[in-house]
């Protein structure tokens, strides 16, 4: 394998001293309870549904030479492959050249606008070479000949194709300002064939629009006075079908799943209405259903790591085996008093995590988040931003009456550039693997190094702290404030998680 070169020691130098400008951040010990009406979680925002897999590593590649301020680092380019939980199989093309790659990270997927493409105009540039080159496009010869690449393998192809890619997301600023220049980064394929491929499938790309979701429902969290019918929960997918069911063990054995006809639903189409049908003289209470699904994930659907691994590098999908994909949604109810809903989304554009606060009750919800007291009043709903740095951990808990207490957790990851140095190594089967240099490639690596570091969330003015409490083994201080906006109607696509 080739070494890293002078570049990567440069750039982590770089990254580090912009990592220790951060304030760290005291994490939060939150002690999950619950009422009937109040489901307390510890959530990753913008999980809204799809499908979820572990990464197997990059499998199918050559070498391209990524060139960033006066440097010059060789690293593999090419298919990365997945395994699906409850099965099926994804290939994958990375889309930060900058970013590293975990090994073994679970990933899920998700928008482009929670990701690196959120702000990037030729984000449907990239569908269209994966649509238009390899593996959608098998036939090689036919692909070399359009190209007038010279003969293309499976492995070239791969390669030429990843660098096109990689050319719309970090080298935006290259083209536009000339290769070399303000921190532009340029990529080329090592291989002359890939090259050649690369240069025609940037020359020829189009911009397409986003594909969408595989599964989701809509919304993920929902307040309701009590009644007959709770919803409504719609279903939207790419499959010809799915299946419907109640979350196991997410109570309310006594409610069903009922269409807009009334009749309990077992299995739907995209568009359907979902509710729960609660039987009378349960004043309270709480449920959660689950949608499934078996079917090809739409090609261009955006891949990002989850929970420890929430910083490995974002994924584009480029093919997928029949795999599983679910979603799942939540209902609070409630006769009378305070019914509140939480829900959580990542905002790239507005850097930082967006939570969602509705109350579907007759009296005002008082919680408390960010150090102090807020309050949402009957049948309404406010949107509070938490600012957060770039590639941060956060802890966000908020906390309210009758045990009310949730926390979301994740990393920010919306940039193509990693705020972590860069190694490349190979493991015990010979794929190549991206990875920080200081955390490694194991949740409980990531985990010890971020205490160590300090990589915690850290914005907004000195004195306002939003996270604070005990965590074992974590002992960092620091601060961050809390800014909301006002939006009436909690279901009008605006921030959203789960």
């Amino acid at each position: 394998m080739t070494a890293v070169s002078g570049h990567t020691a440069a750039r982590a130098a770089r990254r580090l001293a912009v990592a220790s400008l951060a304030t760290v951040l005291f994490a939060a010990g939150v002690t999950a309870t619950a009422t009937p009406a109040y489901a307390a979680s510890d959530d990753e925002p913008s999980r809204q549904g799809g499908a979820t897999a572990t990464l197997d590593g990059l499998k199918t590649y050559r070498q391209a030479v990524v060139h960033e301020g006066g440097e010059a680092l060789t690293t593999g380019a090419g298919l990365f492959e997945m395994a699906v939980d409850g099965g099926g199989r994804l290939q994958t093309y990375g889309l930060d050249v900058d970013n590293p790659t975990q090994r073994h990270a679970r990933y899920g997927e998700t928008d482009w606008g929670r990701t690196s493409l959120h702000d990037n105009p030729e984000a449907g540039k990239i569908l269209w070479i994966l649509r238009h080159s390899y593996p959608q496009v098998d036939d090689l010869q036919a692909l070399a000949k359009t190209a007038r690449s010279g003969k293309l393998s499976p492995r070239t192809a791969a390669a030429g194709t990843q660098v096109a890619i990689w050319r719309f997301t970090d080298g935006r600023s290259a083209r536009r300002g000339g290769a070399g220049g303000g921190g532009a980064v340029r990529v080329e394929a090592a291989d002359p064939a890939a090259e050649r491929l690369a240069d025609h499938l940037e020359r020829s790309a189009r911009r397409m629009a986003e594909p969408r979701a595989s599964l989701s429902l809509d919304p993920v969290a929902l307040p309701r006075r009590s009644g007959s019918a709770l919803g409504p929960f719609t279903v939207r997918t790419t499959a010809p079908g799915v299946a419907v069911s109640q979350t196991p063990g997410s109570g309310s054995p006594h409610a069903r799943i009922v269409g807009r006809d009334g009749k309990r639903a077992t299995s739907v189409r995209d568009g359907a209405r979902l509710y729960f049908d609660v039987p009378g003289g349960r004043r309270a209470g709480a449920a959660s259903l689950t949608v499934q699904a078996a079917t090809k994930v739409p090609v261009g659907r955006a891949f990002t790591g989850v929970g420890g691994h929430a910083r490995s590098q974002a994924q584009i999908l480029a093919g997928s085996s029949r795999s599983m994909v679910s979603a799942t949604a939540d209902v609070n109810w409630a006769a009378d008093g305070a019914i509140p809903a939480v829900k959580a989304e990542k905002n790239c554009a507005r850097q930082g995590v967006g939570l969602t606060v509705s109350n579907a009750g007759d009296r005002p919800f008082r919680f408390r988040l960010g150090g102090r007291e807020h309050a949402v009043d009957a049948a309404d709903s406010r949107t509070f931003m938490v600012p957060v740095h770039e590639d941060q951990a956060y802890r966000i808990p908020l906390t309210g009456p009758h045990g009310l207490e949730k926390s979301f957790t994740g990393v920010l990851d919306c940039a193509t550039r990693s705020a972590m140095p860069v190694t490349e190594a190979e493991d015990d089967e010979g794929d190549v693997t991206l990875r920080t240099a200081t955390v490694g490639g194991s949740g409980a690596a990531d985990a010890a190094a971020v205490a160590e570091t300090g990589d915690l969330a850290e914005t907004g003015a000195p004195g306002t702290p939003l996270i604070a409490g005990t965590a074992v083994g974590l002992v960092v201080l620091g601060a961050m404030a809390v800014l909301f906006v006002r939006r009436k109607n909690p279901d009008d696509g605006g921030v959203q998680g789960g």
